[in-house]
C-alpha cells in the first residue's frame, strides 16, 4: 500500500485513530502504570528498570490475553450510541477528540507527577464531546454521578483494607519477639491470598482471546488449586531467605523486609496483569469505535477488537512507563509517605482486594485512586504525621480537575478533528 492510499480520505480516520490510541496507551503507561509500580519502587522491592521489565511482561500479557475480543465503544455507557446512528462522522471525531484530550491531560498530570485516573480522563472527555455534539441532555448524568462517587469510595475502601492488612502484619509479625520466623510462617498464606485474588478475577472474567470461559464455580476451584500450588512453592522459596545480622543492626527489620520484598514483587506482577487486562480498554475502546464506524459505517455499543489493537495498546503502555513514568512513581512511592516492602505490600494487596470485591459488587472504583488510598492507609497506620498533607492535597485537587479538564479539552479537539476530516 503506497502512502497516498494510506492517507486517503477513507483510511485517514483509521490512521489517526491508531495514532491517538497509541498516544492514549502511552499516556496510560506514563501515569496509571507508573502509579501501580510506584509503591514497589518506592519501597525498594524493585528498581526502576526491574519495574519496567515487570510491567512490560505482565501489562502486555494482561492486555493481550485478557483484553477481550469485544470492548465497549463508549466507556461506562455515559452516552447512547444510537444517537450517532445517522451520523457516524460525529462519533469518529468525538472518539478521536476524546483520545487526544484524555491523553493530553494524562501527559500534563504525568509531567507534574500527579497520579490521576485514566478511566475518569476518558469519561470526562466523552462527556465533553457528547455535550458539544448532541447537547447536555444526551449525557447520562446519573452514571457520571456514580463515577464522581468513586472519588470517595476508591481511596476509602483501598485505605481501609491496606490499613487493616498492615496493622495485622504489625501485630502478628513485626511486633513479635521473633519476626523473621513469624514472617516465614505467614508468607505462604499471603502468597495464597494474592494469587487467589488475581486468579479468581482473571478466570471468572474469562481468557476470551484464548477462547476460555469459566463459570464462577470453575474459576473458584482453579484459583484454589493454583493458589495452593503457589503457596507451597512460596513456602520453600521464603525458607531460603537468611537473617542478615549486620543489616539488622542498622535496621531491626532488615531481614524481615526481604521476605516482604519478595511478596511485593508478586503483588506488583498481579496488579500489572490486572491493570493491563482492564485499563487497556480506555485506549482501544474508542479506537475500535472509530475503525468500526469508518470501515463499515456501523455505530454500536460494542466493537470487535483485533489482535493488532491489543498489541498496540500493550506496547504503548510499556513505552509510556519506560519513557515518562518516573515522575508519578516518585510521587506515589516516596512523596506521600515513607514506604518499606511490608508497607508497600499492604498497600498493593489492599488495593487488589478492593478492586476484586468492588467489581463483583458493582461498586465503581478507580485503580489509581484505590492504590493511592492504599498508600494513605499504611501511612495512617503509623499516624497522620507520617503523611505529607501538601502532596495529598495536590493529588486530591488533580482528581477533581480530571473530569472537567478532560471535557474541556475534548470539545476543543472534537472541533479540530471535525474541521480536518469533514
Amino acid at each position: 500500500m503506497d502512502l497516498q492510499t494510506l492517507i486517503s480520505p477513507q483510511n485517514l480516520p483509521i490512521l489517526m485513530a491508531a495514532l491517538m490510541g497509541f498516544y492514549m496507551a502511552w499516556a496510560i503507561g506514563a501515569n496509571d502504570v507508573a502509579n501501580a509500580m510506584g509503591t514497589s519502587v518506592g519501597a525498594g522491592a524493585l528498581t526502576v528498570k526491574q519495574a519496567i521489565l515487570v510491567a512490560a511482561i505482565f501489562e502486555f500479557a494482561g492486555a493481550f490475553l485478557v483484553g477481550g475480543e469485544v470492548t465497549s465503544t463508549i466507556r461506562k455507557g455515559i452516552l447512547d450510541v444510537n444517537a450517532f446512528s445517522g451520523e457516524p462522522e460525529l462519533l469518529i471525531c468525538g472518539m478521536l477528540g476524546s483520545l487526544a484530550a484524555a491523553a493530553t491531560w494524562l501527559l500534563i498530570a504525568s509531567r507534574m507527577g500527579w497520579p490521576v485516573s485514566t478511566t475518569h480522563s476518558i469519561v470526562g472527555a466523552i462527556v465533553g464531546f457528547g455535550a458539544a455534539a448532541l447537547g447536555v441532555d444526551a449525557v447520562e448524568w446519573g452514571k457520571v454521578g456514580t463515577i464522581v462517587l468513586s472519588w470517595l469510595t476508591s481511596p476509602l475502601l483501598g485505605g481501609i483494607f491496606a490499613f487493616w492488612i498492615f496493622r495485622t502484619t504489625q501485630i502478628a509479625i513485626l511486633d513479635h519477639d521473633h519476626p523473621m520466623e513469624r514472617a516465614k510462617k505467614a508468607g505462604p498464606y499471603y502468597v495464597f491470598v494474592v494469587l487467589f485474588t488475581i486468579c479468581l478475577v482473571t478466570l471468572f472474567k474469562g481468557l476470551k482471546n484464548l477462547h476460555l470461559d469459566f463459570s464462577f464455580g470453575q474459576a473458584f476451584l482453579l484459583s484454589v488449586l493454583i493458589s495452593g500450588a503457589g503457596a507451597v512453592i512460596g513456602h520453600f522459596s521464603l525458607a531460603r531467605i537468611r537473617v542478615d545480622k549486620d543489616a539488622d543492626r542498622a535496621f531491626h527489620y532488615a531481614s524481615v523486609e526481604k521476605i516482604f520484598a519478595s511478596l511485593q514483587v508478586m503483588t506488583a506482577c498481579a496488579v500489572a496483569f490486572a491493570h493491563g487486562s482492564n485499563d487497556v480498554a480506555n485506549a482501544i475502546g474508542p479506537l475500535a469505535a472509530v475503525v468500526s464506524a469508518a470501515q463499515d459505517g456501523v455505530v454500536g455499543a460494542k466493537a470487535g477488537v483485533p489482535l493488532w489493537m491489543l498489541g498496540l495498546g500493550g506496547v504503548g503502555i510499556v513505552i509510556g512507563l519506560a519513557t515518562y513514568g518516573y515522575r508519578v512513581m516518585e510521587t506515589v512511592g516516596k512523596k506521600i509517605t515513607e514506604l518499606t516492602p511490608s508497607r508497600g505490600f499492604a498497600a498493593e494487596l489492599g488495593a487488589a482486594i478492593t478492586i476484586v470485591i468492588a467489581s463483583k459488587m458493582g461498586i465503581p472504583v478507580s485503580t489509581t485512586h484505590t492504590l493511592v488510598g492504599g498508600v494513605l492507609g499504611v501511612g495512617l497506620a503509623r499516624g497522620i504525621g507520617a503523611l505529607d498533607g501538601r502532596v495529598v492535597g495536590t493529588i486530591a485537587l488533580s482528581w477533581v480537575a480530571t473530569l472537567p479538564t478532560g471535557a474541556a479539552l475534548s470539545i476543543l479537539f472534537f472541533y479540530i478533528f471535525k474541521a480536518v476530516l469533514y
